[in-house]
């Protein structure tokens, strides 16, 4: 039981620094990794922890988050995570990253880390 917690304690962090630094609410952590509102609230209170898939979906969105800090205005992140995006088909990143297609994202990322800026 003390191995569980101290394996899953980092994922909660990854949810708080979500919340804090791109300013994802709990309804956007919900949505982006698959689990009820509440659920998402309570790994912000530090009362539950992310286990299995929603673990790992919120360790994909900790790393598409880093990403984009680097290229834009945190307090922006939740937005541009929301929008349609033509280069992804209209979709919306979250939604994507929901699905598992967080790949997708990644190689968009990828593409505005490498282009230049003037």
């Amino acid at each position: 039981m003390a191995t569980a917690a101290l394996t899953t304690r980092p994922l909660i962090r990854e949810a708080v620094y979500l919340h804090e630094i791109a300013q994802l609410s709990d309804a956007d952590i919900a949505r982006a990794t698959g689990v009820a509102r509440s659920t998402a609230r309570a790994w912000l209170a530090h009362t539950r922890s992310p286990t299995g898939d929603r673990g790992e979906r919120l360790i994909e969105l900790s790393a598409m988050v880093e990403r984009l800090a680097r290229l834009m205005e945190p307090s922006y992140i939740a937005v541009w995570l929301r929008k349609p995006v033509p280069a992804l088909g209209d979709q919306k990143p979250i939604d994507l990253i929901a699905r598992g297609e967080y790949m997708r994202v990644a190689s968009l990322i990828s593409a505005l880390e490498e282009a230049p800026f003037t």
